[in-house]
């Protein structure tokens, strides 16, 4: 079976993810991109831009699989004979509906903000099936739409929504998690218990909740080292630089790993991995760092309750920020004793969870409504 897989935004872990995919896969997989910066222009003009190149291979393909950044009406109007009846579906990494906005972005002020919600919302409308990584994705948009449309002055197409939900369901991320398992460091013994800080240097992943936390801790005289890892960006929020300044005894190493084998040695050293986002669609950063034995310590909202199980993991969870303080501190004074939580993540492998993909999207091409027999 050949697929194309087409991203606007070929970066990060979208990049990731279909690169991981095309290695575990049992299909044909060729990536149509552009370079993952620019991320509102590439939602707008991406679309034209990859649609021209699509037109310009001779390559015919069982299935189209695009990324929730590609504006896929635009697409389809302008590639619409070369697709003809080849089936079309979407992977939402992510959902702009439910994503949250930073403060300084100037669309908020300018009113113009919602075009990114229409964008997705037509695009899922247009395709043949919609993936999404996890539940909480998909809720969060089928449930976003209803309020996002309620917004407009008339002709609401509200029955949109249930037309989306009908053709929608879940397919979690896959991760390169057997990567790690050659780094592990055996007998791990921190004189002094070491919380992990890996994700994006952004306003989304909360690090006010995360450094404040720590420094009340460090005000208490709780002695802990800090490994601060993740890619720091030129508008990263300031309290990192302020962190950095108080808490810079504890800090054991910080900065963006260049290499995979240095990344995956400081998450197999960490003891304690304490989430604060405010955005995680599936939150692979923390599921990483819980496979190298890291132990969780995550908000009971997003992602985390569904990919972390939380009915049978409770202890793991927290619903305020004093619940926050009190199992960091309950950990650091217990961290040698510990559950490892990395059963938990091993389904989300790529080698576990590759052939659920190739079934999935087979089964798309067999079920399409156009198929040629």
């Amino acid at each position: 079976m050949k697929i194309l897989y087409i991203e606007p935004y070929y970066a990060d872990s979208h990049r990731s993810w279909i690169e991981s995919y095309s290695t575990h896969s049992r299909h044909d997989i060729e990536i149509l991109k552009l370079p993952g910066n620019k991320w509102k222009w590439r939602m707008h003009g991406g679309a034209i831009t990859l649609a021209d190149e699509f037109m310009a291979r001779k390559n015919i393909y069982d299935l189209i699989l695009c990324s929730d950044f590609l504006n896929l009406p635009v697409f389809i109007s302008i590639a619409k004979k070369k697709i003809a009846a080849t089936p079309v579906a979407m992977y939402f990494h992510e959902n702009q509906i439910a994503y949250p906005w930073s403060d300084h972005d100037p669309d908020i002020a300018l009113r113009r903000d919602v075009h990114y919600h229409y964008i997705n919302h037509t695009s899922a409308m247009v395709s043949d099936w919609n993936f999404f990584n996890s539940a909480y994705n998909l809720n969060s948009f089928i449930g976003g739409l209803g309020t996002y449309l309620k917004r407009m002055p008339d002709h609401q197409n509200i029955s949109s929504i249930e037309k989306i939900k009908n053709k929608s369901s879940v397919l979690h991320l896959g991760c390169e998690l057997s990567r790690f398992d050659s780094h592990t460091i055996q007998n791990k013994k921190n004189k002094i218990p070491t919380i992990l800080w890996n994700h994006r240097w952004e306003y989304d992943k909360n690090p006010e909740l995360f450094f404040r936390t720590l420094f009340k801790i460090k005000e208490l005289g709780v002695d802990f080292h800090l490994i601060l890892l993740g890619e720091k960006f030129s508008s990263s929020p300031a309290i990192f630089n302020t962190a950095i300044e108080k808490l810079g005894d504890n800090i054991v190493h910080q900065g963006y790993c260049t290499s995979f084998e240095d990344y995956a040695k400081w998450l197999w050293r960490a003891d304690i991995i304490p989430v604060t986002s405010n955005q995680d669609f599936f939150g692979i950063s923390a599921v990483e760092a819980v496979h190298c034995g890291t132990y969780p310590i995550l908000p009971k909202r997003l992602s985390f309750p569904e990919i972390f199980d939380e009915e049978r993991n409770s202890e793991i969870f927290y619903n305020k920020d004093s619940e926050l303080i009190e199992k960091i501190m309950k950990a650091l004074k217990n961290y040698e004793k510990l559950k490892n939580y990395s059963f938990l993540t091993k389904h989300y492998d790529w080698k576990q969870i590759v052939s659920t993909y190739d079934q999935r999207f087979k089964r798309i091409i067999e079920e399409s409504p156009n198929k040629v027999n």
